[in-house]
């Protein structure tokens, strides 16, 4: 303890979820982004939980959370900052994912360069150690440079030992926990500061309240690194999430289970909240992941809307049986999914399907024959499309190292929005084309409109919410690049923070390009909007706005199977050309 008339000793604790490169070699930042992290939210609730209970001693643990991807990291200035308490602090490098370990290391690189430890934890190391024969050699250069690995997750009092080591300047290589999963009910609560909740676009916080899948996806890195064991919180500690939340005025919410369909406390947490919701008035609203066979599960959906779900991610991935047999998603019935959407359509619900393109039976012709039945008879609001990526800690990415396949080296591009393999069937100059084309065509002017008559239709209250997720899908990939859930509001992009080994531009070039850059895309992107406001406002006045149907909006009938959906998906099935042609604006409302 401090004597009286001395201060305090401090110990800087910088918790930094990295962002990663875009084509230029900037990292890519807005003002606002998108999804908020909840590998930020669980450490800085564990770290909360360590100050409190004194980890240290009678040391002022100071937790500085940073989300890169809305936050610039001013190095010099975080360095001076621990010198002049001292000297004693640690850089935690939060949920570092494939795509960001290398701006991870750039990051490290000066707190080394200081003396101050740095310690990286998340998905790219703990899933590479664990299906890989060996170190892969970025993490043992990492290694040598200096920097510590955290393997596995951090509950537990896991945290404990690696702030004590920083505290005494002796980190270890390795804090490998692989072999334990904690356990999550009682765990310190997932909390973001008003702050970093502010620069989210919509105000999200995040948390989970469960981790591990059954499932065996070979592109899947979570049943490797979380387990293929379900853990869960308990109701009363997803109430603890919702009032600490509260608290800071936070009601909006990511859930970043990977299924919250197999948590087998979905009931309990669900009647929590809508006792919460009815009884004091504490609503949220929720974006939640759930697998394709959730409406299988008696009063799942039903619950679901009345906790406060309003927006719902389905993994779907492709609507080719041959393509599901071979990644192993056998969960994934293509007979039940028109089904699940439109038990799911009963609700004010927003649907977002994830759809992978790349699989061995792909063609451009099947892509996108495969999408036009997806725009014809599935009622999706929206969907993003990703390619294939043997991302490291997958069985698939294992089988390829293994084999001596080629993959890209540049571990920034596996982002799923960047091919980083060859194709039996596609060069890689079509396999690009097909991607992007494939954004086009759904996102089409003749198909947004069509999605919002569905709505519409279906007396959707979620009118505003479409219209602003429809033009965000649309634009992002078109315009940055970068795909919808790496995008934001007003970039931000830093002349000095360029990656490491590519030249400083000249000032001259740097800002003239970014701001003309920026200026063109934001100019873009409110045409887009106007226009779309046009359509939403003819939709919404159409005096026949409640009797438009189409197929995907029909319930199933006796004909069902005539679809093609069911007809036309399988990988021998014949592709008519029609489908290869520009699309064609989908059914017509009916009499």
């Amino acid at each position: 303890m401090a004597l009286p008339g001395e201060t305090m000793p401090v110990f800087h604790l910088l918790l930094v979820k990295p962002t990663h490169y875009d084509d230029e070699g900037y990292p890519l930042q807005w003002r606002y982004s998108t999804i908020p992290s909840n590998a930020l939210a669980c450490l800085n609730g564990i770290a909360e939980d360590c100050r409190r209970r004194g980890v240290l001693g009678d040391v002022d643990i100071r937790i500085l959370p940073i989300d890169e991807t809305n936050r610039r990291v001013r190095t010099a200035a975080l360095i001076r900052t621990i010198r002049k308490s001292g000297g004693r602090g640690m850089l935690g490098l939060v949920g570092v994912q494939s795509n960001q370990f290398d701006r991870a290391v750039d990051i490290a690189r000066p707190f080394l360069a200081a003396g101050i430890p740095v310690c990286m934890g998340g998905f790219h190391v703990a899933g590479s150690l664990e299906m890989l024969d060996a170190i892969p050699p970025e993490i043992a250069a990492a290694r040598d440079m200096g920097i510590s690995f955290f393997v596995g997750e951090a509950e537990g009092g896991r945290l404990d030992e690696v702030l004590r080591d920083a505290w005494a300047g002796k980190l270890k290589p390795f804090y490998d926990y692989r072999d334990r999963m904690p356990d999550l009910q009682g765990a310190p609560v997932p909390v973001l500061g008003r702050e970093q909740v502010n620069r989210t676009f919509g105000n999200y916080s995040s948390f989970d309240i469960g981790r591990g899948c059954p499932f065996l996806c070979s592109f899947c890195t979570i049943i490797n690194v979380q387990g293929r064991v379900s853990r869960f919180r308990s109701a009363d500690d997803l109430e603890a999430i919702v009032r600490a939340n509260r608290a800071i005025g936070v009601d909006r919410f990511f859930v970043s289970d990977d299924n919250l369909a197999r948590n087998r406390n979905w009931e309990p947490c669900f009647d929590r909240l809508i006792e919460l919701a009815e009884r004091e008035g504490l609503k949220v609203r929720l974006q939640i992941q759930v697998d394709t066979r959730c409406h299988k599960i008696p009063g799942f959906i039903e619950k679901a809307a009345r906790a406060g779900v309003d927006q719902v991610f389905v993994g779907m991935e492709n609507i080719n049986p041959d393509n599901l047999a071979a990644v192993r998603k056998t969960q994934n019935r293509i007979a039940e999914f028109r089904e699940m959407f439109l038990t799911w359509k009963k609700h004010a619900v927003l649907i977002t399907a994830g759809y992978i393109l790349g699989f061995p039976n792909d063609t451009r012709e099947s892509i996108l024959h495969d999408i036009e039945i997806i725009k014809r008879e599935l009622p999706i609001d929206l969907i993003y499309f990703t390619n294939l990526t043997p991302l490291p800690g997958s069985e698939d990415h294992q089988r390829m190292v293994r084999a001596g396949e080629w993959m890209d080296g540049d571990l920034n591009k596996y982002d799923l929005n960047h091919r980083v393999t060859h194709h039996p069937r596609m060069s890689d100059a079509e396999w690009d084309e097909v991607y992007a084309e494939a954004w086009h065509r759904f996102y089409s002017w003749e198909h947004m409109e069509t999605i919002l008559k569905r709505m519409r239709a279906l007396r959707s209250n979620k009118k505003l919410t479409t219209l602003n997720r429809l033009l965000w899908f649309r634009d992002f990939h078109r315009l940055y690049g970068c795909h919808p859930l790496e995008g934001g509001y007003l970039r931000i992009k830093t002349r000095r923070d360029r990656r490491h080994g590519l030249p400083l531009e000249s000032p001259l070039v740097f800002y003239p390009r970014f701001l003309l850059g920026e200026a063109r895309n934001l100019s873009l992107m409110a045409a887009d909007y106007l226009r779309a406001r046009r359509i939403l406002r003819r939709v919404w006045r159409d005096p026949r706005r409640f009797e438009y149907r189409d197929v995907a909006i029909t319930p199933p009938g006796a004909d069902e199977q005539s679809l093609g959906l069911y007809s036309e998906t399988r990988a021998a099935a014949p592709r008519r050309a029609r489908h290869a042609a520009p699309a064609a604006p989908v059914l017509q409302p009916q009499p």
